[in-house]
C-alpha cells in the first residue's frame, strides 16, 4: 500500500427525504480541524434525490462536495450506497473517511470498510491527530470506564462518530466550493423495499429542549403516561432508561444512553434512574439534569445540578400541579 497516495478527510453527509442529518454537520467541523492539521482537504459526499442543499456542505467547511444525485437513493438500501461509496473512495483516496453513527450510518459503515479492506472503529467520542498524522479514535470501552485510544494501521482510516459529540461546523456563507455531480452506480438486485414507516417523524428525543426519562422506578409501562404529562407541560418529550425499553415498557426510540440515543437538553429529569453509566454516557452534558430517586446514595446525584430525594409517584404530581397553577 502506497500511503502518499492517500489525501484528505471525506466526511459521509447523511440525508433522509433530501434533508441532510446535522450529524453531517458535526462530522463537517471536527473534519476541518483535522483536515487543518493534516494540510489536507475535506471533502463531503452527499447521495440522494434532486435540490439537495449540497451548498450547505461548502458553508460549512467542505473543498468538495461530490453529489451522486439519484432517486434510486430515496430507500435506504444499504447495498446501493455501499457500492456507490466505495467507487468513489477508491478514485479520491481520502485518508480518513467518517460517518455519523445514526442506525444508518452504524449498518452502512462496516459495509463499506469490508469492502475496501480497511479497518472501521465504531461509535467515537473523540477524534484527534497525532505527531506522525495518524488518526486516533477514542470511543468508550467498559461501559465508558475506560477511554479506548484506537489507531487503523490500513488506508482509509475509518469511524463512525455519534451524533452531538462535536459542534456543528461554523457557517460561513463566503466559503467557497466546489460541487462535483456523479453518476450513480446501480446494483443488479433490489434487497430493501420500504412497505410502511412506523416510527413518527414528528418525535425526535435527540433534538428535545426537555426530556423527562423514566427508569427502574417506575412500576409499569402505563405509569410513563404519568412523565408523558410533565414532559408535555414544559414542552418536552419521554425518555427511558435501557431497563424499562427492555422490559417492553416503551418503544427503543425513548432510550437514553451509550446504546440508545445521546441528548444534549436544556433540562433533564431523571425519575427513578439510579444513573447507570451505560445512561449517564447519554445524558450527562444536559444543561441543567435534575433526579428524583428514593436512594440517596444513587450515582445520578453525583452529576445532577439538583436532587430530590423522594418518591417519584409523590414527587412528579406535586411538580405537574405547581407547573399547570402557574401556568393557569
Amino acid at each position: 500500500m502506497n500511503l502518499k497516495e492517500f489525501s484528505g478527510v471525506l466526511v459521509f453527509a447523511e440525508q433522509k427525504n433530501g434533508e441532510i442529518h446535522k450529524v453531517s454537520y458535526e462530522l463537517l467541523g471536527k473534519g476541518k480541524k483535522i483536515a487543518d492539521k493534516l494540510g489536507a482537504p475535506l471533502y463531503s459526499v452527499v447521495l440522494g434525490p434532486t435540490n439537495i442543499k449540497t451548498e450547505e456542505l461548502i458553508y460549512r467547511g467542505a473543498d468538495k462536495v461530490f453529489y451522486l444525485e439519484d432517486d434510486i437513493f430515496n430507500e435506504p438500501e444499504e447495498l446501493v450506497y455501499k457500492i456507490n461509496l466505495v467507487k468513489l473512495i477508491d478514485n479520491i483516496k481520502p485518508e480518513i473517511c467518517l460517518i455519523g453513527a445514526t442506525s444508518f450510518g452504524r449498518s452502512l459503515a462496516p459495509r463499506v470498510a469490508a469492502a475496501l479492506g480497511t479497518g472501521l472503529t465504531a461509535d467515537c467520542t473523540g477524534l484527534e491527530v497525532d505527531e506522525d498524522g495518524k488518526l486516533i479514535q477514542i470511543r468508550p470501552a467498559f461501559s465508558e470506564n475506560i477511554l479506548a485510544h484506537i489507531k487503523t494501521e490500513t488506508y482509509p482510516q475509518m469511524a463512525t462518530v455519534r451524533y452531538k459529540e462535536f459542534c456543528e461546523g461554523k457557517r460561513d456563507t463566503s466559503h467557497k466550493g466546489e460541487v462535483v455531480k456523479l453518476e450513480a452506480a446501480y446494483s443488479k438486485d433490489k434487497l430493501v423495499e420500504v412497505v410502511k414507516e412506523l416510527k413518527g417523524q414528528e418525535f425526535d428525543i435527540t433534538e428535545a429542549s426537555v426530556v423527562v426519562s423514566g427508569g427502574k422506578g417506575l412500576k409499569c409501562a402505563e405509569d410513563f403516561k404519568m412523565l408523558e404529562e410533565l414532559a408535555k407541560a414544559l414542552g418536552g418529550v419521554v425518555g427511558a432508561s435501557r431497563s424499562v425499553v427492555d422490559d417492553g415498557f416503551i418503544s427503543k426510540e425513548h432510550q437514553v444512553g451509550y446504546s440508545g440515543n445521546r441528548v444534549k437538553p436544556k433540562v433533564y429529569i431523571a425519575c427513578g434512574i439510579s444513573g447507570a453509566p451505560q445512561h449517564l454516557a447519554g445524558m450527562k452534558d444536559s444543561d441543567i439534569i435534575i433526579a428524583i430517586n428514593t436512594d440517596p446514595s444513587a450515582p445520578i446525584f453525583n452529576i445532577a445540578d439538583y436532587g430530590i430525594v423522594g418518591d417519584l409517584y409523590e414527587v412528579v404530581p406535586k411538580i405537574i400541579s405547581k407547573i399547570k397553577a402557574k401556568n393557569n
